[in-house]
């Protein structure tokens, strides 16, 4: 591994990785992103890490020892999650070297001792700050007082004393949680103080709430603060059973709820006569059309003559379940003919199931590379094929970024995410890691949710890995690449690349010399291709190159991408036909993005293209 010099993006996360992080990493000296949570990595975490690493996650894992006071010799670093982990000793001061440093949890772990005072001098640490569920001791050091861009702090479950008064000038914070200390002395009395949750504060027995000094107060707080928190989790059991029974009893319009075993939870949103026993029976390993990151897929034939593709999640892990709600929330509520539908979903503690159509010719990576589609007969136009489904894929996201409101990252748009039907018409599929934009922006809105860093690799755009903000022009860079493997027939990380080329790498710099771009095109369509259909490949080329430009800003969105790729077919009467140039679809990309003024949500956005 140390011998791989250029690499600057590594995600292995959620794996089933075991023994400790190689200490041979240090010899990628041009990694900026290391992503290694959720596996068994175990030991201590290597002495020396890449000076040029901006994030760095190795959390939920099983790594012990102390940490090495080297972790403060990275410039670069903007962002380290160490929780969930078994470190032990005390936090290096070193780490106040990071003066980059946005975001730094060392949450769930035995750190002791007492919180190193350059932690309060961290200039850019501004998102946030989790040392929760350690052993740390003593007081809040009085330079955490500057931390005035900090937006959430984490201390609770600790064995902390002394006053909040270093907390108190702290005007940027969103969220803070104390509880479970020995804090005393009274609260901070500002706004923010006083509004904050009882069960943020709670687990201080000398802490004032309110302005009493003296001993009768403190006891009088701390009784009411019982009180509170008790009625408090009263009141939450009997909403929980309140919403357990509605929801029991909900009926979603064009579905049904139906209870398998008294257990399971099945919403459909149109009419199906199922039940869960004859789902059930069709999840055999016989029956596997295909496995994603999410979960694994089955063809499943009811007794009313039904065929559903059933996905069933990987597992019951928060990330799952986001990708679950994710996949609800997003196809629950929009229609269109180039978007696969939802016709249900199931849940059983933690099982959940999601219930589509049956799309009987697998993938366009299938169709591509000689999958499950290839076996059933190529299509006689191959060319033509390819090019319409490449058209109604740029439709469906053209239709998620620009008619819905808010708009909708789809985040892992892939050949293999694209399925197609009985005449090869395709379908966007796999939302689970869809997320909404905010809509005065076009960018990933983080105010409700921290997604990480999500898609395929392969696919993903170059702003992911250097941390840029994520719009809906990562989907584009995405489509590019889906198009570059329609028209070269390679996968974006061949092998048989050229000097292991990336696939987009490959096509730039061919395109750049000048060679011939008949040499980039799959064989299949080359053979017996007629003028006309080799000119519009040549477009197609030329507008997929641009969806692949490195920089975000210079990608054209997909409303534009629609209309360039419908000129191409479909050229005005009596126009010459001319290769379309880079520089001709780079000003035909440049018309600023129009929404439907009628349009309020996804839900009910009618256009020529929704179904």
């Amino acid at each position: 591994m140390g011998s791989l010099k250029n690499l600057n993006f590594l995600d292995m996360s959620e794996n089933h990785l075991v023994g400790p992080v190689p200490a041979a990493i240090s010899g990628c000296v041009s990694l900026e992103f290391l992503d290694l949570h959720s596996n068994a990595l175990s030991g201590a975490l290597p002495d020396t890490l890449p000076r040029s690493l901006q994030l760095i996650d190795v959390s939920d894992n099983q790594l012990t020892g102390p940490l090495s006071p080297s972790i403060g010799s990275m410039p670069e670093m903007t962002k380290l999650y160490l929780g969930k982990n078994r470190l032990t000793g005390g936090i290096p001061p070193e780490l106040g070297s990071c003066e980059k440093l946005q975001l730094l949890d060392l949450g769930g772990n035995a750190f002791s001792g007492g919180i190193p005072p350059e932690l309060g001098m961290l200039p850019s640490l501004e998102i946030s700050l989790n040392l929760s569920c350690n052993r740390l001791s003593g007081e809040i050091p009085s330079q955490f007082a500057g931390l005035d861009k900090l937006g959430s702090l984490d201390l609770s479950h600790n064995e902390l004393s002394g006053s909040l008064d270093p907390l108190a000038a702290l005007q940027n914070l969103v969220t803070l949680n104390i509880s479970y200390n020995a804090f005393s002395g009274e609260l901070p009395n500002t706004p923010f103080f006083q509004k904050l949750p009882l069960s943020d504060l709670a687990g201080n027995r000398h802490l004032v709430v309110g302005d009493g000094s003296d001993a009768s107060s403190r006891r009088g707080a701390i009784s009411s603060l019982k009180i509170a928190m008790s009625v408090l989790a009263v009141f939450s059991a009997l909403l929980l059973a309140a919403a357990t029974y509605m929801l029991a009893r909900t009926r979603r319009s064009g579905g049904r709820i139906i209870h398998g075993e008294g257990t399971w939870e099945v919403t459909l949103y149109q009419k199906l006569d199922i039940t869960v026993d004859d789902v059930l029976r069709g999840l055999t390993s016989a029956n596997v059309i295909g496995t994603g990151s999410s979960g694994v897929v089955y063809k499943v034939d009811t007794p009313d003559g039904y065929t559903l593709a059933v996905k069933k999640m990987w597992s019951s892990d928060e990330a799952t379940s986001a990708a679950f709600c994710s996949e609800i929330a997003a196809l629950g509520s929009i229609r269109h003919r180039n978007i696969v539908r939802l016709l249900g979903w199931a849940a059983n503690g933690g099982t959940r199931l999601l219930f589509y159509s049956y799309l009987p010719n697998g993938s366009l990576s299938g169709l591509i590379h000689g999958g499950l589609a290839a076996a059933k007969g190529a299509p006689t136009d191959e060319w033509g094929t390819r090019f319409d489904v490449a058209l109604g894929v740029a439709h469906a996201i053209a239709y998620l970024h620009h008619d819905c409101v808010p708009a909708i990252l789809h985040g892992d748009v892939k050949s293999m995410n694209v399925l197609l039907g009985p005449t090869y018409e395709p379908y966007l599929a796999d939302f689970g890691l869809a997320r909404v934009l905010s809509t005065a922006s076009s960018k990933l809105d983080t105010t409700k949710q921290q997604p990480r860093i999500a898609g395929s690799y392969g696919y993903i755009a170059p702003e992911y890995s250097s941390m840029q903000r994520i719009s809906e022009k990562s989907d584009v860079y995405s489509f590019g690449v889906v198009v570059l493997e329609i028209l070269t027939g390679r996968h974006p990380l061949d092998p048989t690349l050229p000097g292991g080329a990336h696939l987009v790498q490959w096509v730039r710099e061919h395109v750049q010399a000048k060679r011939d771009v008949a040499e980039l095109l799959d064989a299949r369509l080359r053979a017996g291709a007629a003028e006309s259909d080799a000119h519009e490949m040549r477009q197609v080329l030329s507008v997929a190159t641009l969806c692949v430009s490195h920089r975000a800003d210079d990608r054209p969105a997909m409303k534009d991408v629609v209309a360039l790729f419908t000129e191409i077919r479909r050229p005005a009467a009596g126009d010459d036909a001319k290769p379309l140039t880079a520089s001709a679809a780079s000003a035909a990309a440049v018309s600023p993005p129009v929404r439907s003024a009628h349009s309020s949500s996804c839900s009910f956005v009618v256009s020529d293209y929704s179904a």
